[in-house]
């Protein structure tokens, strides 16, 4: 056994989240202990600590998905690594610690030019960005796509994926001090999202068809997306950023508001107007590790760069770092260095 440090709470509130010490097992069959460097950051993080997302694990809970290291320990039946391989890797719940076993398909090498910090800034967000570009949107050379939260994660792994097929991006963002950012990332146009966002949209397409949106707001913005939809086109759905705030605990009575509000699709319509509305979450990926393992190898068939770390916090201060995170300013992914 051996003693580690964790961030453990019940779902509810983020100011639950403490530093505790506890034991952990010794690595099983099939199993490596890894010694955390980095922790990557994802919007789901905040919805299972508030209690909101659908898989978070019921009592007392270790929150985070992504993560970086270095092997510290090997269990039996686990071929082909070695003590102090440095790697990058998913876990369904469990990543803000300093120390985690986890089952070895899980993990992958980080590419030796990269950081601990970009490694833990890799994998949930550009197979987010390759599933729903490729495996559900379907996209085409030359095709036009609208991407939301453009200068976050998965936004900029999607828009260098997209511009592999020499599609047309279309970028939106919250706020206009990320637009510099986001012309350097090559896309096309970009929209701040703001009351007038249909029109915007409209302007800025100019009677280019629109063929696939890649859609983690909601409400309005959603709906505006859709109607501009081209005949055969696609809507990928993969997150509901409007339902994001700021402060210790979800706000209800605006949740409510909004989720009442919420744009309404009749799937009888669909035919009609020929296009598609698809949704996904990856967390299903971690009982599918071939899968896993599938869509890497057809993500390193692109020259897409390496991941960009917007902003680094220290371990001891991880719940500042999701407090920022929350407001919606940050660009790229947002790391806990450990250690």
């Amino acid at each position: 056994m051996i003693e580690r440090q964790t961030y453990r709470l019940r779902s509810g509130n983020i100011g639950n989240l403490k530093i505790s010490s506890e034991r952990l097992d010794d690595p099983g069959p099939g199993q490596v202990q890894i010694r955390v460097k980095s922790i990557g950051l994802n919007f789901a993080d905040i919805f299972a600590i508030w209690g909101l997302y659908s898989a978070t694990p019921k009592g007392s809970f270790i929150p985070g998905l992504e993560y970086s290291g270095v092997i510290n320990r090997i269990g039996p039946d686990v071929p082909g690594v070695s003590l102090g391989d440095r790697v990058m890797g998913i876990i369904r719940f469990g990543a803000y610690t300093d120390v985690l076993n986890i089952d070895a398909r899980y993990i992958v090498p980080i590419p030796s030019d990269w950081s601990f910090e970009q490694g833990a800034s890799f994998l949930v967000q550009v197979m987010t960005a390759y599933y729903a570009l490729f495996e559900l949107g379907n996209l085409q050379v030359g095709q036009t796509v609208l991407i939301h939260s453009g200068a976050g994660g998965v936004g900029i792994f999607a828009n260098r994926l997209a511009k592999q097929l020499q599609a047309y991006t279309i970028g939106s963002t919250s706020t206009v001090t990320k637009k510099d950012f986001m012309l350097a990332e090559g896309y096309n146009d970009i929209i701040v999202r703001s009351g007038s966002f249909a029109t915007d949209l409209e302007r800025v397409l100019n009677g280019r068809p629109l063929h696939l949106v890649m859609e983690c707001i909601g409400g309005r913005i959603l709906k505006a997306g859709l109607r501009q939809l081209a005949p055969q086109g696609r809507m990928v759905v993969y997150g509901s950023a409007q339902y994001a705030s700021t402060g210790n605990k979800p706000q209800y009575l605006s949740m409510l508001w909004k989720y009442i509000r919420r744009p309404k699709i009749d799937p009888l319509s669909l035919p009609n107007s020929n296009r598609s509305v698809m949704g996904f979450n990856l967390i299903w990926l971690y009982h599918e590790a071939e899968r896993m393992h599938d869509l890497l190898k057809k993500i390193h068939q692109f020259d897409i760069g390496v991941p960009y770390v917007g902003r680094t916090f220290p371990f001891s201060e991880l719940p500042q770092a999701i407090r920022l995170f929350q407001t919606g300013t940050t660009m790229g992914k947002v790391v806990v260095n450990v250690g």
